[in-house]
This record gives structure tokens, sequence and C-alpha cells, in this order.
């Protein structure tokens, strides 16, 4: 099948069926051609004229490259009823872009006396009328198969004038074989769905107004009434508006508090903390982008490894009984989903550190409002924050792995089904619900999950869950409690610059929360020290021959430094990922550190003396940096305009709305039902100048299409001959431009 380009918006989001086309070389076709064509009298000694046709051929763009390479030449042909003639190019060798410059004469009519007539003669005309120049492309080939076909072009002869020159550019096209094409009845319909956005982007200043009343959603009050909601309540899908939502507010690095605005507004709407972020609303298709965009680095360290021994291993899993394949065993195939099910599941709750900055402080703000409004319900600040990393990131990227990048194609079928069995299991472990066997419909899928009807398994989940929504943030009006994220005995030396001595070096029992790092001399004692978190600026390894001991790490604050040493390696390393997760965000982060302690005056590793003297040593982190994206707040911005645009019936409906709502006191209008209009005044404030905007932007987009289409040459190296996209574009704008005036 094949859709000219300028079908596609015809079928934009629609279901359509296609008929399936006969497909070889002589159809499938790509490139264009620079041709230059002059018809010519020519007078010879003798006193006698004839039409010579001068063929140019300057060179081709884009051409296939067939099994590797691509060594082009073509033949120029002139064809008639009674005759032809062809002559070829040079071969160039290893281009798809071959410059050919070569010219090529052909004689039109037969020799006749001299007259002044410009044209020719009746019968001479009716066989030109009848001519054409045909020029095909070829690929040159060692092959016993002969010369690949590329393409060709036909060109009648009359349309040419005599003494003039005619130079342009013409996309190749399919053979004209003359075989007669299968019945597309013979080769069956697909069915597809085709989504096509075209957007035109001007510079950043045409965007500025809409780009800044976006930009200011969070801060609106209510947030009901912003810019950024009202596109999510009159785009016919939420996710439309989400998409360039969320790289919009992300590439200004205003999504946390965009979000945080949007969930906090929909978890007060919420009545039964059962069904908190379980429903399509803006909110849930804009954490679902964010995550998708922010994650994919974090899916890829975390599930990627065990996706792919999967993927290759082909481990039978199938545990129900219906379903069982001859010679296989159930309890084996149970015990094979188990290994694969905690595998994944300890990967998942072990890898906290890794999830990135931005989904932290979303599931923070989650976490935060989930509580504030169900103040009775324990665990509703689990529930808010899984519904979002386990049942709309983890488990349908484990269902689903190729629409995440995690493999290349989508799995084969007995695979897809062992992803469908874990991706079950660890969604029902993950949403911590009270009576996990009655969730599952399948009674083999009850009698599976007996495995992890362990309070080990809720456990690993909250200590996961509370990692990934704390905040080093102390902010005194946050109702959440400080959150303890690890604890332990280690041996610590003493903050000062005293003189190094063993008795500096102190058995402790150490106590992180995400507000603050204490220590004290047994468990349950009052603390000796506390660090807050934001006073952490790096934690980094210490080298060994600081103090002689291995296993040591050093926690660097404002005015000094904490060395610790862990009881082992894999301690130590834990310790160090914690401690830099939870201070990550703080503003005034170290860059550079000393690897190597401050002893008897001087920094052993660099030998500086001064105890304040800047880090020698570029910081690690720890963790892996924040992905950065590419993205272009203009083009989001466009595509914004060209969705307010597109629904503008919808935006004067809610105005509309707006108008009713604040002169009628009694019950809504069923019409208008369908919009969340908190503040009816605000909300048309909002409105009217998102229509001011957009209709700014419209008079812009119309004064550059004007402009564009007289400056456009068809037949330029641009705008090839043969591009039928092209001519029906060319003649809408003649339709509009002659309708404007």
């Amino acid at each position: 099948m094949l859709l000219d380009l300028f079908d596609l918006q015809k079928y934009h989001n629609r279901d359509t069926w296609f008929q399936l086309q006969h497909v070889d070389a002589d159809s499938e076709v790509q490139g264009k051609v620079h041709l230059e064509l002059r018809l010519s009298e020519v007078i010879t000694d003798t006193g006698v004229i004839c039409h010579k046709l001068a063929t140019r051929v300057l060179e081709c763009k884009g051409l296939p490259i067939v099994n590797g390479q691509c060594d082009p030449y073509a033949t120029v042909t002139l064809a008639g009823p009674y005759r032809s003639e062809a002559k070829k190019t040079k071969v160039k060798k290893k281009t798809n872009n071959p410059q050919f410059d070569e010219v090529f004469y052909f004689e039109v009519t037969r020799p006749c006396s001299y007259n002044k007539k410009s044209h020719f003669d009746i019968e001479d005309a009716d066989e030109v009328d009848k001519m054409e120049i045909r020029v095909d492309l070829w690929n040159a080939s060692n092959l016993k198969f002969g010369d690949e076909f590329l393409g060709e072009l036909r060109l009648p002869l009359k349309f040419l004038r005599q003494s003039s020159s005619y130079e342009a550019w013409y996309f190749l096209q399919p053979r004209d074989n003359g075989n007669k094409s299968l019945k597309p009845d013979d080769l069956g319909s697909l069915r597809l769905n085709v989504v096509y956005t075209e957007d035109h982007v001007f510079s950043s200043d045409y965007y500025s107004p809409l780009r800044d009343l976006l930009l200011k959603s969070a801060d609106v009050e209510p947030v009901s009434a912003s810019a950024a909601h009202v596109l999510g309540e009159v785009c016919r899908e939420k996710q439309e508006a989400a998409i360039p939502l969320v790289r919009l507010f992300l590439h200004y690095g205003k999504i946390v508090p965009f979000i945080s605005a949007i969930a906090n507004a929909e978890v007060k709407r919420t009545q039964d903390p059962n069904t908190i972020f379980r429903g399509n609303s803006l909110t849930s298709k804009c954490i679902d982008e964010t995550m998708k965009l922010a994650g994919m680095h974090y899916l890829q360290v975390t599930l990627k490894p065990i996706i792919d021994e999967i993927c290759q291993l082909h481990k039978p899993c199938e545990i129900d009984p219906v379903k069982l394949k001859d010679g296989e065993n159930l309890e084996n195939n149970r015990e094979n989903l188990r290994q694969y099910v905690d595998r994944i599941f300890t990967v998942i709750t072990k890898s906290g550190v890794s999830c990135p900055t931005v989904m932290c402080d979303i599931f923070f703000s989650l976490r935060e409002s989930a509580a504030k409004r169900f103040q009775g319900d324990p665990d509703v600040r689990y529930t808010a924050v899984s519904s979002f990393i386990f049942l709309r990131f983890f488990a349908p990227a484990i269902l689903s792995p190729n629409l995440f990048h995690l493999t290349p194609h989508h799995p084969d079928p007995q695979t897809s089904r062992t992803l469908t069995l874990i991706s079950k299991t660890i969604q029902t472990l993950g949403s911590l619900s009270k009576s996990k066997s009655a969730s599952f419909k399948e009674s083999y899928m009850a009698t599976f999950y007996d495995y992890f009807n362990e309070q080990k398994y809720a456990d690993a989940v909250k200590n996961f869950l509370d990692l990934i929504s704390s905040s080093g943030r102390r902010d005194h009006k946050s109702i959440e409690q400080p959150i303890l994220l690890k604890e332990g005995f280690m041996i610590k030396r003493a903050q000062g610059r005293k003189r190094f001595g063993m008795k500096n070096f102190k058995k402790r029992w150490f106590r992180l929360t995400n507000h603050e790092f204490t220590y004290q001399k047994s468990k349950g004692d009052h603390p000796l020290c506390s660090i807050p978190i934001e006073n952490i600026l790096a934690v980094e390894k210490l080298e060994e021959e600081s103090f002689k001991m291995k296993n040591m790490f050093q926690v660097i604050q404002p005015e000094r430094v904490l060395y610790i040493q862990a009881n082992n390696c894999v301690e130590a390393k834990d310790w160090i990922d914690i401690l830099t997760k939870v201070s990550q965000c703080n503003k005034k982060r170290l860059t550079v550190y000393h690897p190597s302690a401050y002893l008897n005056g001087h920094w052993l590793c660099c030998k500086a003396t001064a105890d304040n003297t800047p880090g020698c040593t570029p910081c690690t982190g720890g963790l892996p940096a924040n992905i950065q994206l590419d993205i272009d707040g203009d083009r989001e911005t466009e595509r914004i305009y060209s969705l307010f645009n597109l629904y503008m019936p919808k935006l004067e409906k809610m105005q509309e709305a707006c108008g009713s709502k604040s002169v009628y006191d009694g019950p809504e209008q069923e019409e208008y039902s369908t919009f969340i209009i908190d503040d009816p005044k605000e909300t048309y404030k909002t409105l009217k100048h998102i229509i001011e905007g957009v209709g700014t932007l419209e008079q812009e987009h119309a004064q550059y299409k004007r402009d564009k289409f007289k400056k456009t040459k068809y037949g330029s190296q641009e705008h090839p001959i043969g591009d039928k996209s092209f001519q029906s574009y060319i003649r809408q704008q003649s339709e509009i431009s002659a309708h404007s005036i």
C-alpha cells in the first residue's frame, strides 16, 4: 500500500482499511534527477535544416542503495512510433548522489529545405507529438541477473518550444512495463491507524505570549483555570494534550510544580482513596509521559538484563494447567516463573537510588497530596505512588518491552506469555492491596501468588516507595513525617582537626532519614550528631592510604568532613548510593573533592596545606547523570497552538459555559457538564487570552503560507516535478489566494 503525504491528514487518528498492492523492484523507486532540455533548429552546410534535441543529465539525489552499494548510470532514450534511439552516461562508482553533467544530442525531425517558420511541418508535428524522451537510472551490478532498475522519467516532446531551454528537477517514477497488476482483492487489506502531525515552527519570539501563558499554569488559582488544564479539557484525548505539555514543561524545568498542582486538584476531587489516580485524567497522562521520557534510562539499567535473558533462554513458565504443553512439568514451570518474578522484584525494589530525580520529586508531591487528603488511611501514601511506578511503569514495560525500547521486536508467543505472567505478579505485588489472591480472576494465579504472600515482600515495596517518594527538602509546613531509609553500626572518625589517634575512631549507630543523617552510641539513644540532608555537599569513597583502613567513605559538609568505615565493601557502596540519592538535589553540591584525608597540616592527595582548598578530583556522584532530553520548546508550543486551533469550537463552547455559570445559579446544563470549571471568571479570562494568542499565530501562519506560495518554484530541488502532494498543495494555495482576493 502507498499513501501520499498530502493525504495523511485525512486519515489522522482514524482506523482505516487499505488495499494491499503488488510491489516489486520496478514499482518501488526513490530519488530525483536534474535535467536540462533544449530543442533547436540546426542549419547544415548544404542549406537544409533539422530539429535537434539536447538532453543534459546534470545529477541525481537520493537514489536507493541496493545490497549495500550504488554504482549508478543513466540511459537517455528518444522514443517514437517508428524509432528508438538510446544513449548512456558513464557509471559513477559508490554514490547515490551522482554528478553526471553529460549532454546527449538527438535528431528529432528529418532534414528539409530551409524556411523561416518557427514550427514543425504538419507531417513532422504529428510525429513529434507522439515522441518522448525517457531517462532511466540503473545500478551497475556484477551479478548474473543484470543491472538493477532504480527509476525512470518520461517527458513528451510536444510541450517543448523551439529555441527554449527547460531545466528542472524531477522525481523518478516506477517503470510502466505494461504488465497487468494483480487485483487488490487478491492480496488482502491492512487496517492502519495513522497519526500524522505537521508543524511549521517560527522563531521563539512569535510564541512568547502563548508560551508564557502556559508556563505560569502551576501558579494559577485554581489550576483548572490555567491554559495547560484548559488544553486537557478541550482535546478529544488527554494523551494528545499531555505529550506537548510535558515536553514543554520539562524543557523549561517546570514539570514538577505543574504536575503537583493538577495532581493536588485531582486528589481534592477524589472521594474514595481506593480509586486515587486510577482514571485516564490529564494528571495520569502527564505523569505517564514524564516517566516515559525521564525514566527510559532507568528501565534500561533496571530491567533490560533480565528481559534479555528471558527472551534468549525460553524457559517454560506456563502455570495454567489447561495451556500446559506435552512434556512440560507444572511444578518446574512454577519454579522457573517464581525465580524470574523474584529476581525482577528484587532489582526493582533495590533500584530506588537510580530513580530519576524528576520522578522522585513528582512522587513526593503525589504522596503528600494523598496523605493530606485521606489522613485516616495510612496506606494511601503508598498506593498513590505505586499506581504509577508499578501499574503504569514497570508492569507495562515487562508486558511489552518493545514499546519501551527494552527489546527491538515484539517477543515470540511463549516469551510473551512468560512476560505476561511476570507482569501480572509484579503489578499485584506493587499494588499493596489487602486481598491480593482475590485480585486474580484465574485460580492458578492465586495459587502461584502464595509463594509471595509474605510480609517481607510488602516491606520491600514500602521501603522502595519510601525511598523514591522521599524528599530532602525541609519544609516546616510539610505534613511529611521523617522516613527511615537505612540504619546500622559503622565506625566513624571525629570530625575535628585534632591530631590523629586511634581513640578518634569509635563505633556508632548511624541512622538516615529523608530529613537528616545522625549517629548515636547505640540504637535508641539520643543523637550525638545530626547532619541535615541539605548540608550534605558530596558523598565519596576515601582512599585506603588515608588511615590504612578499607571500606571507608566521606560525608562532606560545608565546614568539615565526616569519615566513616563500613563493615564491608557492599555495605559501603549501599551507604554511598543512598546518601547520594537523598542529597542529589542540594543546590550547593560540590563538583570536586579530595579523595584522601586532611592529615598533619595538608591534604594527602594534592599536598595542599589550607584545609579549605577546593577539591582536586571531580565528584563521581555515585549515580548516573539525569538524561538530557532533546526537546525544542518552540516546536512544542507550536504543537499546542495547533491543538488549540483544531479545537477552537470547544474553546468557544467553554467560554459560553463560563458565561452561563457566572449568571445562572441553578443546576448545571448538560451541554457544559463535560468541562471542569471551578472559577468561571478566572477561566473565562484565560480562555480570552488563549483565543487571542491563537488568533495572532493563525494570522502569522496565513501570511507565511502566502509568502511561501509566492516564492515557491515548482521544479526546484526542494519541490521536484512529479510530487503529487505538492501539486495538491499548489492547487489548495491557489484556491485560498483567489478566495482572499
